[in-house]
């Protein structure tokens, strides 16, 4: 029994799972959190792994709550969304994802980001 478990152990260790977690959001255009004095023509979402673009939303809302993306979401990479969005006007924005990964996990957040203005 002793070496059936070791064989056990042994193959484990040469033939790892390969263990996928959650698509997370690993960073953004416009980034996080930030102030930018030229408004973006778009907001570009990349994650931690690959997702399903035909499974995922984004919403990108202004300060009073109302949608100002404008287009489908266009899948760039595997692992990256962008959404169009027009002439962002001075002031506070929200965008809130919600995506699903190629191995269907699902998960969903939301990030604000600031126009200074001209």
């Amino acid at each position: 029994m002793v070496h059936a478990t070791a064989a056990l152990l042994a193959a484990a260790a040469l033939f790892p799972a390969r263990a996928r977690a959650h698509a997370l959001l690993a960073h953004a255009e416009p980034r996080v959190g930030s102030t930018v004095s030229t408004p973006p023509t778009a907001v570009t979402l990349t994650f931690t792994e690959p997702i399903e673009a035909n499974f995922s939303h984004v919403e990108v809302l202004d300060a009073q709550a109302k949608p100002v993306a404008s287009g489908a979401i266009e899948r760039v990479q595997p692992d990256q969304l962008r959404v169009t969005v027009p002439a962002l006007a001075p002031g506070e924005y929200t965008v809130h994802w919600a995506v699903t990964s190629v191995d269907t996990h699902q998960t969903d957040g939301r990030f604000s980001f600031t126009v200074s203005g001209p």
